[in-house]
């Protein structure tokens, strides 16, 4: 039973770990398309909505788009992005920033560094307050379980004489 809670704060921390690593990753890569430089004329192909939530009072919306465009190698890119403007529509000309390599990480939104910087952060610092929480949690239980164990035996019986 104690590895109950254990194990259910680790798979939270596995989880914290990942998003945060997803979160940074999505940084580095947006970073990257809009510090090297490079730009292309792209075309908006398509947009769509995805819906997500419990159906009833609490129906979230995500816009994406679809983006196409060529890079400088000459090879065609095409790419998805979420929460773009909601101005943007099929056939719309759009500016591609990118990063060439082996993989191309392109995004059609406008440099906006310290906005980007400051949701990586805000993401970031919210995965270790939770982070936090797991940990404390785990070592107040390992301090209270240790302090206060089941089943010891050290007990002392008192006997009541009576009259």
């Amino acid at each position: 039973m104690d590895a109950l809670f254990y194990v259910v704060p680790c798979l939270i921390l596995a989880g914290v770990l990942f998003f945060g690593f997803h979160a940074t990753r999505h940084w580095w890569q947006i970073r990257a398309a809009w510090n090297s430089g490079l730009t292309a004329e792209g075309h908006c192909l398509r947009t769509f909505t995805t819906t997500y939530g419990n159906g009833r009072d609490q129906v979230r919306t995500m816009l994406h788009h679809v983006y196409e465009f060529t890079a400088r190698d000459g090879r065609v890119v095409r790419f998805e992005e979420e929460s773009g403007p909601a101005t943007t529509v099929e056939g719309d000309i759009v500016t591609v920033h990118y990063a060439e390599g082996a993989r191309i990480v392109a995004t059609a939104r406008r440099p906006s560094r310290a906005g980007l910087a400051a949701s990586t952060v805000g993401v970031l610092a919210i995965l270790g307050v939770v982070a936090a929480i797991c940990v404390g949690f785990m070592i107040t239980y390992h301090d209270m379980s240790s302090e206060f164990p089941f089943g010891d035996d050290t007990t002392e019986s008192v006997t009541i004489e009576g009259s």
